[in-house]
């Protein structure tokens, strides 16, 4: 195998990766992905001790200790585009040699656990809730770019997907599931579904502002869909790209959606930030303790 070139993996002259400006080591073997940089404190502040505070961008990152554990948080911005330079370079820190740039001949498996907000689109799914992804479609084209392989199953579930929208997207959607594992020990109790990733907040979710939306039935299409006892439970902007590349570079992943609105309702949550809260401190409390 040739090194990898410095046009391919782009380190800093500091030794640091091109955009999360991080250095390997700085951080842990349990990541907590939040799309908001304002977010990465919210979790951190939870930590029993703070070692590193590192930002570039939109990338903030914060590594510490919770209960003996070591954690790190670090903020993805919103979308799938950010999750591909997140992951990537979150891989390259653990399984690439920077000074050789060649590949480790032992490659470390990241947990990687996403905690967001997300928006139900089923009626029965309260708002102020939490809801993990069992699984993902994106309506993205990330995965176009990579080399996927899916199961029989999941073949046929994401073929059932795409026959519903009868030829109106303009991309072909794809399917990541969640870690078996992750989910095991992290979801017990907790509601999960399948979430869709939508490349843009508006259109691409069903809102209907002043552009007129290609397709209009969106929302109809994806809340109906059933394939056996599955159904799709939520919206949301970095779920199936996690998803994708976790798979891909050999990682745990996991996506926790803070349900703060419901769209079948048309109702938002009255105090968004105290509902984040509450969650982000559950979700460390087990993480904590768990992993």
């Amino acid at each position: 195998m040739k090194p990898i070139s410095e046009a391919d993996l782009i380190i800093n002259a500091d030794g640091s990766i091109y955009h999360l400006n991080l250095l390997p080591g700085d951080i842990a073997d349990t990541v907590i992905t939040v799309g908001d940089p304002d977010r990465v404190g919210e979790v951190s502040k939870y930590f029993d001790s703070i070692e590193l505070k590192k930002g570039k961008r939109e990338f903030i990152t914060h590594t510490g200790i919770i209960g003996g554990k070591r954690i790190t948080v670090l903020s993805t911005g919103i979308g799938t585009d950010n999750i591909d330079i997140v992951f990537n370079e979150l891989d390259a820190l653990v399984n690439i040699n920077f000074e050789t740039r060649m590949v480790n001949a032992d490659l470390k498996k990241l947990n990687l656990i996403r905690i967001g907000t997300s928006g139900a689109i089923q009626a029965d799914l309260e708002v102020d809730s939490l809801l993990a992804s069992s699984a993902a479609f994106g309506l993205d084209s990330l995965a176009g770019f990579y080399q996927q392989r899916h199961t029989q199953p999941e073949k046929e579930l994401l073929a059932a997907f795409a026959h519903e929208f009868k030829d109106e997207l303009l991309v072909n959607p794809y399917y990541a599931a969640a870690d078996e594992w992750l989910l095991q020990k992290l979801a017990p109790g907790i509601q999960t579904g399948i979430t869709i990733t939508a490349p843009g907040f508006y259109s691409p979710q069903g809102r209907q502002v002043r552009a007129v939306a290609a397709i209009p039935g969106l929302m109809e299409i994806i809340s109906s869909f059933r394939y056996g006892h599955q159904r799709i439970t939520n919206l949301e902007m970095e779920t199936a790209g996690i998803y994708c590349l976790a798979k891909i570079l050999g990682h745990r992943a996991i996506s926790f959606n803070v349900i703060l609105a419901n769209r079948a309702g048309n109702v938002f949550s009255k105090q968004p930030a105290v509902v984040m809260d509450k969650y982000i401190k559950h979700l460390i409390e087990k993480i904590s303790h768990i992993l």
